[in-house]
């Protein structure tokens, strides 16, 4: 059977670069692999990283592009992949406009869709956004639901989703991320660092403006209280996020702004960090599986099973919340071994194995076994 693979930004590429992996290591199945580069560097080191050739490369991305644009180029484009590849079963993942308008294509030529990452909710259909209605179009639209959790499952089945079709995986960026951080040799982020380490990440669409100006002050006020702290913050391309970024935390001994990191360096600046400060997704998976607290700069969050586990705090944007949070984790030391001991709820790094064992039953391949499926409290499976 032939499965193609399609995807478009940094994200989608580091966690489908197990399951492409995997595929191409199953008998009986030939995986294809088409990119939209919706974010086209970005993506570019992350294929680059995992060895990935995509057999099609749509090439889309425009400067300043919106979102309808973007759907409106992936929809024809990846519909004219369809037309020439014809795939028993096209894989997308997560929320990206890439991920909804691919799944879109795909059904209106009646091909199945396996929706990696399915079942994630803020139910909030504004928040975050588009990436809100773009899951829920795309589980909606898709035959199989590859959940990672077992909370994704519950939202699947409470949107009326059959449950024959939806197999707890655990997230495959779990998989990515332990592959990284044991690769020896693996680049380093070559960042002359001293004392505490906090790493930053922040580029949500609903964050540009205020809330991203709040961020930044609150990030400074830290920087000035604490003299053995430095701040990393690698800085997203968006002129939304460059220019907020530069006027608030330029010219201070203890911030270091850089250039977007490909992944490799990432994970060990990741693994280097004390705290994590994030309006990212998946960072909230990544983080505690190396021990790292979490603070997340959204009111809401898709991803709430290590809110409940306890390695991450929704703090939202507020200035004076930011320097207090961040404060009592660099005082409070019973606070900070609470989160980074915390179970980290999302995977095991076997994600991308159950995926093509669930592939590989559903199409009823040769030597298939039913997937065996995640159990996030202990990490087994069932």
């Amino acid at each position: 059977m032939k499965v193609l693979s399609v995807f478009g930004t940094r994200p989608e590429a580091i966690k489908m670069a197990p399951v492409v992996a995997a595929l191409d290591h199953s008998e009986g199945i030939d995986g294809r692999v088409c990119v939209t580069a919706q974010h086209r560097e970005m993506l570019d080191q992350v294929l680059a990283l995992f060895g990935i050739v995509p057999d099609v490369d749509l090439d889309i991305m425009t400067r300043g592009q919106s979102p309808r644009a973007v759907t409106a180029r992936v929809l024809e484009s990846v519909d004219g992949v369809l037309e020439d590849e014809r795939p028993d079963l096209v894989l997308v993942h997560g929320d990206t406009t890439t991920t909804m308008a691919a799944a879109m294509a795909a059904f209106y030529r009646k091909v199945p869709v396996g929706h990696v990452e399915a079942g994630l909710r803020t139910h909030d259909r504004y928040y975050p956004f588009p990436e809100e209605m773009n899951r829920v179009l795309a589980d909606a639209l898709s035959t199989h639901h590859y959940a990672p959790t077992s909370t994704a499952r519950e939202n699947l089945l409470a949107g009326g989703i059959d449950p024959g079709s939806i197999v707890v995986t655990g997230n495959t960026v779990i998989d990515a991320l332990l592959s990284v951080a044991a690769t020896d040799g693996a680049p380093g982020h070559e960042l002359d660092l001293e004392g505490r380490i906090v790493l930053v990440t922040a580029h949500r669409r609903e964050n540009f403006g205020v809330p991203l100006e709040n961020i930044c002050r609150g990030l400074r006020d830290v920087a000035d209280r604490f003299d053995d702290v430095t701040i990393v913050y690698p800085v997203h391309l968006n002129p939304s996020v460059q220019s907020v970024a530069r006027e608030h935390l330029s010219g201070h001994d203890r911030i270091l702004l850089t250039e977007p990191m490909s992944y490799g360096p990432f994970v060990r600046l990741l693994s280097d960090a004390d705290i994590v400060v994030t309006d990212s997704g998946g960072i909230q998976e990544e983080a505690p599986s190396l021990g790292k607290p979490v603070l997340v700069l959204r009111n809401e969050t898709e991803r709430p099973e290590a809110v409940e586990a306890g390695t991450v705090r929704l703090i939202g944007t507020d200035r004076e919340r930011v320097v207090n949070e961040l404060s009592r984790l660099l005082t409070d030391s019973v606070a900070y071994d609470r989160m980074a001991s915390a179970v980290n709820p999302y995977g095991d790094g076997r994600a991308a194995g159950r995926i093509v064992d669930s592939i590989r039953w559903s199409f009823g391949l040769d030597g298939a076994e039913r997937p065996r499926e995640f159990v996030a409290a202990t990490g087994s499976v069932a």
